[in-house]
């Protein structure tokens, strides 16, 4: 994995100087391409010998890591010699130029430096292509001699669903969950069913399955009843012997000269009008089912078939009206599993439970973890100090079975994953256990450290977001909140599964947490976690060979900047700087020192995220970071950019939060298309000239804001007209203070908008700007603060807002009556949040029929208007029961606690905030 993710940075760095309109230095052609020819072999071949039987390093992996390492590092380091040697020029006063005296000693020492830099580059790179030529020629080998044995691998499903197998009796799961899915199996629906059960590795998928195809109701109903594992490498051929042997009861020696053929029509013809059921364990791919599921014939006599697969998506497209989705056991069901476990049909003696409940909880409700420490203990002493003794030593135990029983379960899971997704799920350790990770986060965290390989023109932001939704459904990363609009806003992962990355990026030698062990020693350790509250000794002694930093604690870089520097051996090559500030009490970097580091040695940063006290100590040299894809900086200070910040084609994401920041207008002379650029945010007195559009063609979201009276003497001074022409514009976000006079109604929109955020000054009117937002085709989510109501009304008018699903007013004045003259308002509507509307009297009761409704908050709103969201519930329970689709939450002051009193019920939620 982690020769993969190298190969894929290292292209990504050749691209960058390839495309670069000025870049510090240029490689050899010919070299390029050799590099290029052996970086993409090794590539492929990585993809195709993927999913390693054993679970040591790989000699061959570590060695191409180790070779795409050294080159990254060689044509690195000559990058920072570069600009170090043209610092030094600019400090004496004596560039090298056409105008130069060329008998000048400066001159001529100036061209020698140029010279042996140029002949050092070219031997270092080439020391490199040797070593991977043969490597290359070591990988050749390799694929002409590969063998597939699927035996081995048949024999370890056979070994795991033994484990399984031993504890399939106990039951873990409430008597619902099973008769919901007998319910299914003898549902009166004649035709074939699929069932599918879709869940995590070692959540209990097969073991349910199980418990449910050996219950005497099935055997009674069905006429054949047949089990086969699939797996990812299925062989069609074994799968059909297994199912034939269990149906016809013949011996699987007396099937083994049949070809796949005969054995597909075989099995076909005896399923054939007969009623079966059959189970499709540890399903992988839609291409496996669609490859089987042709010999199970469609008889119309109630016949069934169980799938068990991790991949939720997979599930959909076999049944899309049900799925039997398996979450972790509760704290009832997994003391439940682990009573069962120690004691069979006995009982935990009453001295042993509490220290059996925290045993328990540390099983954090995966049952094959619990049913593996219950194990340990069913087979020790029961007595209190034995099991104190586990206890406090359960991390070494659990570790030590976990990689025997119930992480091999995850780590197959791990296995089996495409290359290029190892990287992305490995990179979920670097987080705090138990975390919520911002998605936006951990999608520019990836493409700064460079393992995302481009694919089919699509932008590594789009890769990156597909990638987190494959590991999604693929059960390995778990959705922790959803946006208004459905996205996937924060992630985390299971501790377990966060342990299984912990452990397989020690091995891989992907990153190092700082306070752990390191079986390669730290001269390797190229990504260094700080966990929160770190001492700084730590951290000084484990950043010798750092290329990335990941603290989400700002603080322990405060003043220590200097021996950090002095620490890193190799600081210039450090590529991503994660400091940003995370918590309140979080002080800014010391000014002076970070801004030396900038200008002489941090110059092939790609991630820059920092709280600093000055913006001058990122943009004195900024131009020097000649690769840098991420910019977040946390500042009170109001500055202006340089010119230059034009010129960085390569920047992605620009972001400035806290203080304000200007953009100069850039110049038309040297026009350097920032094709790259998909985020600016926090940008003041944003002035969107022709000149500026042409730079930012690919922009996504755009978070702009306006003070003061500048421009109010030419209309329009800001070019808010041109917005409509940055024609990818996904996402913006207007803000404008109270003294900003010039005029704001001349905003216009593109086509491709799907977010819209308006705060406006409090004597701005809506309704004049309502025609032209309600017409965009793609507005999915809107949100309207402050600004007023002239007319004190707002008609909706049928046909605007096609897609919106997502409607938010907070503090619009004037506000009174809202109401519609068409039935049909908000086709697509989802949520509707009324903040602060203390003078709304009324809102459309057509909202009440939208049929994507799903939930409506009022928070601090007008008593009338609350009424009228009360009759619209009522009305809808008149029309369709009680089981609204839709509800209300209404928050009041504690003033209205009668009117609280009088209006809750069945779905109408009243929260009384007894703080006001």
């Amino acid at each position: 994995m982690a020769a993969y993710a190298a190969l894929v940075s290292l292209m990504h760095i050749i691209d960058k100087l390839e495309r670069h309109h000025s870049p510090p230095i240029s490689l050899n052609k010919q070299q390029v391409q050799s590099l290029t020819e052996i970086i993409t072999f090794l590539q492929e071949f990585l993809e195709a010998n993927n999913s390693p039987v054993s679970d040591e390093p790989d000699p061959l992996e570590m060695r191409i890591a180790d070779a795409a390492y050294a080159a990254e590092d060689a044509i690195e380091s000559h990058i920072v010699a570069k600009i170090q040697l043209s610092r030094s020029r600019e400090a004496y006063n004596s560039p090298v130029s056409d105008e130069a005296d060329p008998e000048d000693p400066k001159t001529v020492s100036s061209n020698h430096d140029d010279d042996d830099e140029e002949m050092n580059l070219f031997q270092d790179v080439q020391n490199v292509i040797q070593e991977m030529d043969e490597i290359k020629s070591l990988a050749m080998q390799r694929n002409t001699e590969k063998v597939v044995i699927h035996d081995k691998r048949r024999s370890f499903i056979s070994a795991s669903s033994s484990t399984e197998k031993n504890n399939s009796g106990m039951v873990v799961w409430s008597e619902g969950v099973v008769n919901g899915i007998l319910e299914r199996l003898v549902s009166d629906q004649r035709e074939r069913q699929v069932i599918p059960i879709t869940g995590m590795g070692g959540i209990g998928k097969t073991t349910l399955a199980k418990t449910v195809y050996s219950k005497k109701i099935i055997e009674q109903r069905f006429d054949v009843c047949a089990w086969a594992t699939i797996s990812q490498q299925y062989n069609t051929r074994e799968i059909l012997c297994e199912l034939v042997s269990q149906a016809t009861n013949k011996r699987k020696e007396q099937l083994s000269q049949k070809s796949e053929d005969d054995l597909e029509l075989e099995l076909y013809q005896y399923l054939s009008g007969r009623r079966f059921l059959i189970v499709m364990d540890d399903m992988w791919s839609i291409d496996a089912w669609d490859r089987i599921q042709r010999f199970f014939p469609e008889n119309g006599n109630y016949s069934r078939i169980i799938v068990t697969t991790r991949l939720s998506h997979l599930s959909s497209q076999l049944n899309n009206n049900y799925t039997l989705q398996m979450d972790f056991l509760d704290e009832v069901r997994s003391w439940e599993l682990f009573s069962k476990t120690v004691f069979g049909v006995g009982s935990c003696p009453h001295e042993l439970e509490k220290i059996g409940k925290k045993i328990v909880e540390n099983c954090r409700g995966l049952p094959l973890s619990i049913v593996v420490v219950g194990g340990i203990l069913k087979n020790r002493e029961h007595t209190l100090g034995v099991w104190e003794s586990i206890s406090q030593n359960l991390a070494s135990e659990v570790n030590l079975e976990n990689e025997k029983n119930c992480m091999k379960l995850l780590k197959m899971s791990y296995n089996h994953l495409p290359v290029y997704l190892k990287p992305c799920f490995l990179y979920m350790g670097v987080f705090e256990e138990d975390d919520l990770v911002r998605v936006s986060t951990l999608v520019k965290l990836w493409v700064s450290e460079g393992f995302l390989k481009p694919m089919n023109g699509k932008s590594l932001e789009t890769i990156a977001i597909e990638f987190l939704k494959d590991l999604v459904d693929r059960n390995l990363i778990l959705v922790g909140e959803v946006g208004s609009t459905g996205n996937i806003k924060f992630v985390k992962i299971h501790d377990l599964l966060r342990d299984l990355c912990l452990n397989q990026s020690k091995k891989d030698g992907f990153y190092h947490v700082i306070g752990q062990s390191s079986p390669r020693g730290m001269s390797s350790q190229r990504c260094v976690v700080i966990p929160r509250n770190t001492p700084m000794k730590k951290v000084l002694d484990d950043l010798s060979c750092a290329r990335s930093i990941i603290s989400e604690d700002g603080n322990v870089f405060n003043l220590y900047l200097v021996p950090l520097s002095v620490n890193i051996k190799n600081s210039g090559l450090l590529r991503t700087f994660y400091a940003y500030r995370k918590f309140p009490h979080t002080e800014s970097l010391n000014v002076s020192c970070f801004k030396e580091l900038l200008a002489s040695q941090y110059v092939n940063l790609r991630h820059l995220a920092v709280d600093v006290g000055s913006m001058s100590s990122i943009f004195t040299s900024f131009t020097r970071l000649w690769n840098l894809h991420i910019l977040i900086v946390s500042c009170f200070e109001e500055f202006t950019a340089p010119a230059e910040i034009w010129r960085m084609p390569q920047l992605r994401h620009i972001e400035m939060t806290e203080g304000r920041f200007y953009l100069p207008e850039p110049s038309s002379d040297d026009v350097v298309v920032m094709e790259n650029l998909l985020v600016l945010k926090g940008i003041a007195n944003f002035k969107c000239s022709e000149e500026v559009v042409k730079r930012i063609p690919n922009i996504k979201k755009l978070g702009i804001n306006y003070v003061g009276r500048g421009g109010i003497e030419q209309y329009d001074y800001y070019c808010l007209n041109n917005i409509k022409h940055l024609c990818k514009l996904e996402s913006l976000r207007v803000d404008c203070s109270n003294d900003f006079r010039a005029a704001p109604y001349v905003l216009t929109f593109p086509q491709s908008l799907k977010k819209l955020t308006l705060n406006m000054k409090k004597d701005f009117e809506w309704e004049k700007m309502f025609e032209k937002i309600g017409a965009l085709p793609l507005l999915e989510k809107f949100k309207l603060w402050y600004g007023c109501f002239g007319t004190g009304k707002w008609e909706m008018v049928e046909g605007q807002f096609p897609s919106l699903k997502y409607l938010e007013l907070y503090r619009c004045s004037s506000l009174k009556h809202w109401t519609a003259e068409s039935n049909s308002i908000f086709p697509r509507l989802e949520k509707l949040h009324l903040r602060y509307m203390d003078e709304l009297k009324e809102i459309p009761t057509q909202i009440g029929d939208v049929p994507t409704l799903q939930k409506i908050w009022m928070e601090f709103c007008g008593e009338s208007a609350v009424m009228c969201a009360k009759e619209i519930v009522e009305e809808q329970v008149e029309l369709q029961g009680e089981d609204l689709p839709f509800h209300v939450q209404v928050r009041l002051p504690s003033k209205n606690e009668a009117l609280v009193q009088r209006l809750a019920g069945p779905n109408f939620e009243v929260i009384c905030n007894r703080s006001s």
